[in-house]
């Protein structure tokens, strides 16, 4: 997709003297809105006033041109700079979400600049920055901006233009559209057990080879492994091939698994993929190159289902109508020498399978936080902070400080919650 350049767009914009039509639904003050928490007030200012109602056709019909033609039709011309001027003066900050969607995609720098400027007028703060896109989304995101209406149909147009596999993900579903955006890589939509074939995707690992502890001489004592037991049989995925292939299908112990991992955030988990419905077929997941806030976006690749990556249920498509839930596997996340040590009989994933690559993420590109756009985030711990995360026996989820409860264990003292009880 190409779009093209235009010399001295500002000054054309600014210069031209069209009709804007007026919306004619109310305006909602910040005041009248759900009050939002005071840390995100103090990070990212009063959120503007938001428009309820439907928007006027002329700003409908000026929102398809410049945001929807534009990437159908791959340019940008006399008709979308006319439109861009109307979506400035509209004072609808619903608007920016569709804009934010676009600016993902856009490689040309002044239309990036002026999509900035536009969506930093709709919001009532400057936005231009090292990183517009960014700024902008995350206050979208913490705001809580509602969408414009016909949104996801605005949306599935940007995104199928550039990758049109996306087009059966797009759908009506239990998931926050508005969150969704595009992480630089394609859709991996390979057939179940040809993972050995080459993909411009992150590559998933279907049934993939394995060793025993012994001839893992690769691995370091010191290296992270997810652990996973299923009925007595043991296996470690060591992170660096977790964080080339991300998604692994595999069979352990008699039983199916799903095992994501998401780079981004450092979250590794595990889905049982069998023991389902009479006609489900077993789901095999795989990574759309979409993010929800900084996390990968799994689906089937059967059906098509989006699934929540940290919950496990589907939330789009065929599985979604039948409320499909995985079931979890405990993960745990330790050194490959305390592991085998434990689990001398382990088996371990091949070297080959990290395809020649130790990105060392964590420590790298995402040593400074999120790379992309995840909004407000809980103060309560910084974003990247490592933790034992342990549902209890009532359901309630429970989050424990890895670095405190290893101290507080070091240093003799107990840790319980409800029916939980950590040992080092």
């Amino acid at each position: 997709m190409v779009f093209l350049s235009l010399t001295q767009l500002r000054s054309v914009l600014s210069a031209m003297m069209i009709m804007v039509t007026c919306l004619t639904g109310n305006i909602v003050s910040a005041q009248e809105r759900d009050a939002l928490p005071d840390f995100i007030v103090a990070e990212y200012g009063i959120p503007p006033e938001i428009p309820i109602g439907p928007m006027s056709d002329g700003l409908q019909a000026a929102i398809k041109v410049a945001f929807v033609d534009s990437v159908t039709q791959s340019a940008w011309g006399e008709k979308q700079t006319l439109a861009l001027a109307e979506i400035r003066r509209s004072n609808d900050p619903r608007v920016v979400w569709v804009i934010s969607d676009l600016m993902r995609f856009v490689s040309a720098r002044q239309l990036n600049n002026e999509f900035s400027d536009v969506a930093s007028e709709l919001l009532g703060k400057n936005l231009q920055t090292r990183n517009s896109w960014g700024d902008v989304t995350d206050h979208l995101i913490a705001w809580d901006i509602p969408a414009p209406p016909n949104y996801l149909d605005m949306k599935r147009a940007i995104f199928v233009s550039v990758v049109p596999e996306w087009d059966k993900l797009f759908v009506e579903g239990n998931i926050d559209w508005r969150l969704v955006s595009w992480g630089g890589v394609l859709i991996d939509d390979r057939a179940y057990d040809t993972t050995d074939e080459q993909c411009n995707c992150i590559p998933a690992a279907d049934n993939p080879e394995v060793t025993n502890a012994n001839d893992a001489k690769w691995l370091k004592d010191d290296d992270i492994v997810f652990g996973i037991e299923v009925n007595g049989e043991y296996r470690a995925y060591p992170r660096q091939i977790m964080e080339v292939r991300e998604m692994v299908n595999d069979t352990l112990g008699g039983r199916d698994l799903g095992i994501p991992y998401c780079t981004l955030c450092g979250a590794a988990q595990a889905y049982f993929t069998d023991r389902l419905p009479a006609g489900v077929e077993r789901p095999i997941l795989r990574t759309s190159g979409l993010l929800i806030r900084s996390n990968k976006v799994m689906y089937d690749l059967a059906t098509y289902s989006v699934f929540d990556t940290f919950l496990g249920h589907a939330v789009t498509g065929p599985l979604a109508e039948i409320n499909m839930q995985l079931k979890q596997a405990t993960v745990i996340t330790t050194e490959w020498g305390a592991w085998k040590s434990a689990h001398p009989e382990t088996t371990v994933l091949a070297e080959a399978l990290a395809l020649g690559s130790n990105p060392d993420f964590r420590n790298t590109r995402d040593a400074n936080g999120p790379i992309f756009p995840v909004g407000d985030v809980d103060p309560r711990l910084p974003v990247h902070e490592d933790i034992v995360g342990i549902i209890t026996a009532s359901g309630r989820p429970v989050a424990f400080q890895r670095s405190i409860a290893v101290a507080t264990l070091q240093r003799g003292q107990e840790i319980t919650f409800e029916n939980i009880h950590l040992e080092l």
